[in-house]
């Protein structure tokens, strides 16, 4: 049978284009070499935020409010929830323009919020400490998502409406029966493109943290990014009795998902400990319950990569995450298949051209 497309990668991004790409009457078979959301990509693990604060970057705002209703129709589908809603805690110093950038985008994008400090911020969250003069900003719609969990009950969907699933290994040169592909490999793309692709795209090494809840207590606190610490703290209340995830958001070393080392390292747990001692007191003693280790494989600019192979002109390349991509995976589908199919058009931050080979850091 020759296919209408070929998605290599099942993980969140190639499962939404797959998705969207079936729902416009395209034939799909969708590829991958471990398995959806399986342990070595970066759709796999346990959990990620959904929220809209993102500075000045409006078009991830509207993606965020794109691609929750998505999500949330997807968990009502499922015989597992996929989205709980938590609530995001964005928290800040007085001075913070990140901060005052997001409120001025969420109002502009009509998405509820709050600014909360001093004795109210306390009162909503005492098991919290906040640091003195600290503010935040709360999204009440905003949530968790169960990663694999999701991916998985996607992909099911996506075959029981007629998409073909393989599990195989498949090169940039494999021959695919299909007369457009789409390589949608998250950290593998720099080495299935070394020439086109190179350090464009980088993967690191991230380590997740998950701390138990004293016995018979409930610590009520939201999900959070810490904005106020250099380290971009993040992590998620006990959901599903898992623990207290905590990790940060920034650049791990370089780092190979087929034969990376995935044991954390004594550094990470004490810095994970030192930081959730502070920041929740109730939990300065609390047992590590579970660790993974898990990849970013970040852009220049953290925008993602959705562009023609500049010599093929029916292979596509779709990658970059860069940490934060997982949320948006419904609406960059959507975008693939109008660019795609509708030519419409493209945003120039998100071809390649745009991605640098040097640079130092990413932007949360």
């Amino acid at each position: 049978m020759l296919y209408d497309w070929a998605v290599v990668g099942a993980g969140v991004f190639g499962s939404w284009i797959a998705h969207f790409l079936r729902q416009a009457g395209q034939s799909v078979l969708l590829i991958d070499a471990y398995g959806p959301a399986n342990s070595r990509a970066s759709s796999g693990g346990e959990s990620r935020l959904i929220r809209a604060s993102y500075g000045t970057d409006e078009i991830y705002t509207r993606w965020t409010k794109q691609s929750l209703p998505h999500w949330i129709a997807l968990s009502q589908r499922s015989s597992l929830p996929l989205f709980h809603r938590i609530g995001l805690l964005r928290l800040a110093t007085q001075e913070d323009a990140h901060l005052a950038a997001s409120v001025d985008c969420l109002s502009r994008c009509g998405i509820p919020f709050e600014l909360l400090q001093g004795a109210e911020l306390s009162g909503r969250y005492p098991q919290i400490f906040f640091d003195p003069g600290t503010r935040a900003l709360l999204e009440p719609e905003a949530g968790a998502l169960m990663a694999r969990r999701s991916v998985e009950s996607l992909v099911l969907e996506l075959v029981a409406q007629g998409v073909d699933y393989r599990r195989e290994t498949v090169q940039a040169d494999s021959s695919l029966p299909a007369r457009a592909c789409v390589f949608a490999c998250g950290p593998w793309l720099p080495k299935l493109f070394p020439e086109v692709i190179g350090r464009r795209i980088r993967p690191t090494r991230q380590e997740i943290f998950f701390f138990g809840p004293p016995a018979g207590q409930t610590v009520e606190i939201p999900g959070w990014i810490d904005s106020g610490d250099a380290r971009n703290p993040y992590g998620f209340p006990d959901l599903e009795n898992r623990g207290i995830k905590i990790a940060f958001h920034d650049l791990g070393v370089p780092f190979d998902p087929d034969t990376g080392d995935r044991q954390i390292s004594p550094e990470g747990v004490t810095a994970a400990r030192e930081y959730l001692g502070h920041r929740f007191p109730l939990l300065r003693d609390a047992p590590l319950v579970e660790s993974r280790v898990c990849q970013y494989e970040n852009t220049s600019s953290a925008d993602f990569l959705i562009d023609r192979h500049p010599e093929r002109e029916n292979v596509w390349v779709v990658g970059g995450g860069s940490g934060h991509g997982f949320k948006h995976g419904p609406a960059l589908g959507e975008y693939f298949a109008q660019v795609a199919l509708d030519n419409a058009p493209q945003n120039p931050r998100f071809s390649l051209g745009a991605k640098l080979e040097d640079f130092a850091g990413i932007r949360l």
